[in-house]
């Protein structure tokens, strides 16, 4: 099977990354991975895809823009949504059936949210998923720090499978635009 991978980047948007009530964990951390993840992206030609969440902050707001150490260039596309699950009421399928993905990297905000719900779903869609341990974040919620919930999705979502696809996390530095998933089959 021919593998064509995408970029897909959620909600890493001011509002959330440095949000009044706390910053994500390890906020400049994620931001440095993910441009690094992206550096690479943009040299191996690979499309990237920024989702922002429409229920963040008002759209002519700082706050509900798209962090600006991760800006996204003329060429990339933007897809809107208000689910946690990017696929939902978006064009985000068809764009991604249009462009021939059938691989997404996946990278952002928040991760017991809407990393998780997009990922699962993704599966369903028909995409493999490399999830990038190290380039998804959240917040400490009343339960657990955002480490602890970090840590759990990683361990969780690492083989999860749905039908014939599957979520694979792998961390920055293990070329992750690169499918490993026939490797599993």
């Amino acid at each position: 099977m021919n593998e064509k991978t995408a970029l897909l980047i959620i909600d890493v948007q001011v509002g959330i990354v440095e949000a009044e009530s706390g910053h994500v964990f390890n906020s400049e951390a994620l931001l440095t991975n993910i441009n690094q993840i992206i550096s690479d992206a943009r040299l191996r030609e690979i499309p990237i895809l920024y989702v922002q969440d429409l229920d963040v902050a008002p759209q002519e707001s700082k706050e509900f823009q798209i962090h600006p150490a991760i800006a996204p260039l003329e060429s990339d596309r933007i897809i809107h949504k208000v689910a946690t699950d990017a696929f939902h009421g978006t064009n985000l399928h068809e764009e991604l059936q249009a462009i021939g993905a059938n691989h997404l990297v996946i990278v952002g905000c928040k991760t017991e949210y809407c990393v998780d719900t997009t990922c699962r779903r993704a599966t369903t869609l028909g995409y493999d998923v490399t999830l990038v341990a190290d380039a998804h974040s959240t917040t400490d919620n009343k339960v657990l720090k955002a480490e602890q919930i970090i840590n759990h999705h990683n361990a969780n979502l690492h083989g999860l499978d749905n039908i014939d696809k599957f979520i694979i996390v792998r961390k920055v530095e293990d070329s992750v635009m690169e499918p490993i998933h026939n490797n599993y089959r």
